[in-house]
């Protein structure tokens, strides 16, 4: 319980898509909230997209709006990212993130979230 894997990271060139998946052992799956953040060096972690418990509500930073899509598998107990028309700025670790609530509508923006995966990197080359 509490384990998240993300997968999906890896090189490519602006304007490329990249799908990122995180495997979540949280039960019941539909009781977090999930998020995506990405951390550069020197940086704070920055959020970048999240989803309540029921994928009612999905918010995303500005820079990546109308980008990038996330969204929850309930079957698989999975969170992913998709991400379109990538910038060399996206560069980063991506990190998946959950978070118990009995908020139907809560997507935290700040890294308050109780447990998070160990990161993948993406590298947007231009």
């Amino acid at each position: 319980q509490g384990q998240l894997v993300e997968s999906g990271g890896r090189m490519v060139q602006t304007g490329d898509s990249l799908k990122l998946s995180c495997a979540a052992s949280l039960s019941p799956f539909s009781s977090y909230a999930m998020a995506w953040f990405r951390q550069v060096p020197v940086k704070e972690r920055e959020f970048v997209a999240g989803i309540s418990r029921y994928s009612s509500r999905t918010d995303y930073t500005d820079s990546v709006k109308g980008r990038f899509t996330i969204s929850k598998d309930y079957n698989n107990n999975q969170v992913t990212l998709q991400m379109d028309s990538l910038k060399p700025e996206d560069t980063a670790i991506y990190y998946c993130a959950g978070e118990k609530t009995q908020s139907t509508t809560s997507v935290p923006t700040a890294p308050i979230y109780a447990y998070w995966g160990q990161g993948t990197q993406v590298t947007v080359s231009s």
